[in-house]
């Protein structure tokens, strides 16, 4: 695995061609905006970039936690909560459901949103929602190596794939020892 953040996290999205007209476009601070954006300049439209939204849940089954061992890059063979991009048309709980059905197999009734991480450097937010697993089936799809669930005790704390994951997972069990689970939002490097 390689140290350099760039392998894992590529380089800011930038459009090169207008999406309405296909005319090159520029980077300009438009009229009345605070920022760099990329413009056409001959049919004027503006092509913001916004972060990306990663949604997954915490399940929990007693007194443990179902992390999904990864099968793709970025993190590859590494471990994980079920979680991965939202996409159009869904909610963040709808996404989070079909996130951790289609990684880990799980049966699950959604809780509450449980945490809120800004990865700015990466320009994403990932959101987390605490899930009680209806049982201990599962079935893993492609994008999982395998899904487990784990104590406490038996994560493998040196080999989580992200610093939300870890953040998520250590609020978590703080927040089972003091019997409350409040809404955590964070910002991570």
């Amino acid at each position: 695995m390689s140290d350099d953040p760039a392998f894992y996290f590529p380089a800011p999205r930038r459009a090169h061609f207008c999406s309405q007209c296909g005319t090159p476009i520029t980077r300009r601070v438009p009229p009345d905006d605070n920022r760099e954006r990329d413009v056409c300049e001959h049919c004027g439209a503006i092509h913001y970039q916004n972060p990306r939204i990663v949604v997954g849940t915490l399940p929990v089954l007693g007194d443990r936690v179902l992390l999904c061992r990864r099968a793709i890059e970025p993190r590859y063979d590494t471990w994980t909560l079920p979680a991965g991009f939202m996409e159009l048309a869904e909610t963040i709980s709808e996404g989070a459901m079909r996130e951790t059905a289609e990684e880990a197999g799980a049966s699950i009734e959604l809780g509450t949103l449980y945490t809120v991480i800004d990865v700015a450097r990466v320009d994403q937010v990932h959101v987390y929602f605490l899930a009680h697993a209806r049982d201990d089936s599962l079935n893993p799809g492609p994008e999982s190596l395998e899904a487990r669930f784990f104590t406490e005790a038996d994560i493998p704390w040196d080999n989580l794939s992200f610093g939300s994951v870890v953040t998520t997972l250590r609020h978590f069990f703080a927040d089972r020892k003091a019997g409350t689970f409040p809404t955590h939002h964070y910002a991570i490097d």
